[in-house]
Formats: structure tokens, C-alpha cells, sequence
């Protein structure tokens, strides 16, 4: 088969990770065209790409004969309206987190995917292709680490990027769906179960902005799963030290860590001010290597017509469970799933 011919929409921070990987380092696959409505944007990062087509609306860009497939990169309230336009106009999907901030839209999306059974579609859970999380995977599938007894989980944002959370927050669905949907998809995947109740607090603590939209800068949950698992997931929007992503799995036999300590490479820094390692300054560079392995994946799924493994319906799962979580945070009471 010929290049996977794809279009890919947003251009945001992640938007445009996932159109340079199109571009540039995937071999199977070409990026053909670019949608986004900054046009000063969209043609500058299309001329740095070569792309042929741009576009300021979706519905302009899914009506480009060639395109074979898209990427979905935009705000989370369009993703699962996209999902169904451009699996109609019989075009492969690839679409990020969070697959919907509601049950009604990701049941819309579940619809479109089922009727267009030969169509791949693939949701952008990046962490499930990290060499460190595959490992700890395979381990606690192996049995190695005995029952596991809790999964925790710490996903938290520099504070450098705190003016761009606020200027998401309106369309983000909230801290649970924006941040801690990755949280939640590794817990299901790691733990090989579902939550049956969660309990989630949080506020306010540094940015009151957060608060018109019920949200909070700094939240946390604890659930409690099917196989009587316990999950602690932490989500920060205020780390002064940098992008920070880390992991946790305690089982009867032994206790996996990932990342533990981000640290940006295995330099140690020995001055003035002692000895330190510096951490990751943003998602990109913490899971560029990541990034690229779904992408890859995602082209190789078309040209191989199988299946993806993360699938539409750990889409639902995810953003129901976030949707429960934001639920409790907003009532202050535990909920059950």
C-alpha cells in the first residue's frame, strides 16, 4: 500500500506534535493537510511541513478526495461530533483524549464506529505505548508483582502553563477529563478491572479562575475496583519543578515505580546549589517517543487492516468514570458506578 494520506485538525501544543510526527517521522504515512482556524498558524506550520491543503473548518478538510485518514487534535467537545463526520465520509480516525465530556456523546461516537466496522478507528491514550509502561504491564501480567493492591498515580502540569489551562478550562470538561482521563486508562489497563466507586476533592488553591467552571487547579480521587483494588490518582496544574508524571503499582509481592522521579535525562547537576537532576519541562518531551509509537501504530493498523487495541469503548469507559469523578468533586459526596 501506498502512504497513509492523512489530515490532522487542531494545532495546538499536542496538534502540532502529532502533524510533525506525520510529517517527518513516520515513513508509512504522509500529511496531506492541515485544519485549524488561526490561519497566520495553519500556514506557517503547513509551509514548514510541506502540506498541500489547508483548511479553517473540518467539514473543508473531510472533503479532500485524497485523504485516507484523519487526526482528530481538537477542543474535547467537538472529538466525538468529528469522529462520526469523518468516519461517514469513510476516512480512518485517529482522535485524542478525552473520547467525550459526556455518555451521550461518546455513545454517539460508539454508534459511528459501529457502523463502519472496516474503518480503523484509534483513541490517543499515548501512555500505553511507553517503553516503561509496557514493561510494568507485562510484569504485573506475568504475575510477578502477586495481587495488585493499589495503583497511584500523580499527573501534574507546570506552572509556566497555568495561563494556557485557564484559557482551556472553558471547554476542557475539568480537571478529570483533562488531565486524569491517562490516569484512569492506565488503571483499567493495569489493573484488569473496572471502578466500582469513587470519592474526589480537590479546589481552588492557587487559581480561583478555576472556579466559575466548578473545576479545580489541584484534584484528587480514590476508587475502589472490581478485584477490590484501590486506585489514587492526583491531578496538579501548579508544579513549580516541571512536568512531572509518575507511577506507582503496590502488589502482595512486589512494587513497580515509574518515573518516580522526572527526571529530564541522567545528568546530575553538582554547583552551588548541591546536587540535583533537572525534570521534563512539558508532555512533549516526556512522551515524544510515545507520541510517535501510537501514530505509528495507528498507520500500521490501516496498512495491516487490523484492529487498534485501545479501543472506542475504553473511550466510554474513561470519560464516564472521569464524568463520576467530577461528580463527586462538585458534590463532595462518594459515588457509586
Amino acid at each position: 500500500m501506498d502512504k497513509i494520506r492523512i489530515g490532522s485538525v487542531g494545532l495546538g501544543r499536542l496538534g502540532l506534535e502529532h502533524a510533525k510526527n506525520i510529517a517527518t517521522r513516520i515513513p508509512g504515512a504522509e500529511l496531506v493537510a492541515l485544519c485549524d482556524i488561526d490561519t497566520e498558524k495553519l500556514h506557517r506550520v503547513g509551509k514548514e511541513l510541506g502540506v498541500r491543503h489547508y483548511c479553517t473548518t473540518f467539514e473543508e478538510m473531510l472533503a479532500i478526495k485524497e485523504l485516507d485518514a484523519v487526526a482528530i487534535v481538537s477542543p474535547s467537545a467537538l472529538h466525538c461530533t468529528q469522529i462520526a463526520q469523518a468516519l461517514e465520509r469513510g476516512k480512518h480516525v485517529f482522535c485524542e483524549k478525552p473520547l467525550g465530556t459526556s455518555l451521550e456523546e461518546c455513545r454517539l461516537a460508539e454508534k459511528a464506529v459501529e457502523a463502519h466496522p472496516d474503518a480503523v478507528f484509534m483513541l490517543g491514550f499515548m501512555r500505553r505505548f511507553d517503553e516503561s509502561y509496557r514493561y510494568a504491564k507485562e510484569k504485573i501480567d506475568a504475575g510477578e508483582i502477586g495481587r495488585p493492591v493499589l495503583f497511584r498515580s500523580y499527573s501534574q502540569d507546570p506552572v509556566s502553563c497555568i495561563d494556557g489551562a485557564i484559557a482551556f478550562a472553558p471547554h476542557s470538561g475539568g480537571e478529570f477529563y483533562d488531565m486524569s482521563s491517562h490516569d484512569i486508562d492506565l488503571a483499567r489497563w493495569m489493573l484488569s478491572s473496572e471502578p466500582v466507586s469513587v470519592y474526589a476533592v480537590g479546589g481552588c488553591y492557587a487559581y480561583p479562575e478555576f472556579a466559575q467552571y466548578e473545576d479545580g487547579d489541584n484534584v484528587s480521587c480514590l476508587m475502589k475496583f472490581k478485584n477490590d483494588a484501590m486506585a489514587f490518582l492526583f491531578a496538579g496544574r501548579t508544579a513549580p519543578h516541571g512536568y512531572n508524571v509518575e507511577t506507582e503499582i503496590i502488589g502482595t509481592k512486589a512494587t513497580l515505580r515509574i518515573a518516580s522521579v522526572p527526571q529530564k535525562n541522567l545528568v546530575e547537576i553538582l554547583d552551588r546549589y548541591g546536587v540535583r537532576k533537572e525534570c521534563s519541562e512539558n508532555f512533549q518531551e516526556r512522551f515524544a517517543q510515545a507520541y510517535l509509537h501510537e501514530m505509528e501504530a495507528f498507520v500500521d493498523c490501516i496498512r495491516s487492516k487490523r484492529k487498534p487495541s485501545v479501543s472506542v469503548y475504553d473511550g466510554t469507559a474513561v470519560s464516564v468514570i472521569a464524568g463520576k469523578c467530577t461528580e463527586s468533586f462538585r458534590s463532595g459526596k462518594l459515588i457509586a458506578i
